[in-house]
């Protein structure tokens, strides 16, 4: 089996913090529902929400930039092409989103 160490594995601590808020702002919008709050704060707190999950998904994509993406390309050959389509089809979906 290949040892394979990702783009992001140095701030591993950093960003499961940052999901364990996310996580957390999801659970004070399903409380804010159970407990009929207004609309428009709802709406507040899931763009909160949203925001700080597309952080964490342009860091992410960074690191991978950065890591993976930067390392096939120093190696050569057609993987540094595969990492390139990656993020290109990765940043799609994060621009579709």
């Amino acid at each position: 089996m290949e040892s394979f160490s990702h783009g992001y594995m140095s701030d591993k601590s950093k960003y499961l913090a940052r999901l364990r808020r996310v996580e957390g702002q999801a659970r004070g919008i399903h409380r804010m529902v159970e407990e009929d709050t207004y609309c428009i704060d709802i709406l507040t707190q899931i763009s909160a929400m949203t925001s700080a999950l597309e952080n964490v998904a342009l860091a992410l994509l960074n690191d991978h930039l950065k890591h993976c993406v930067v390392d096939a390309a120093a190696s050569g050959g057609g993987d540094a092409e595969e990492k390139l389509q990656e993020a290109s089809a990765a940043i799609q979906r994060l621009v579709k989103s």
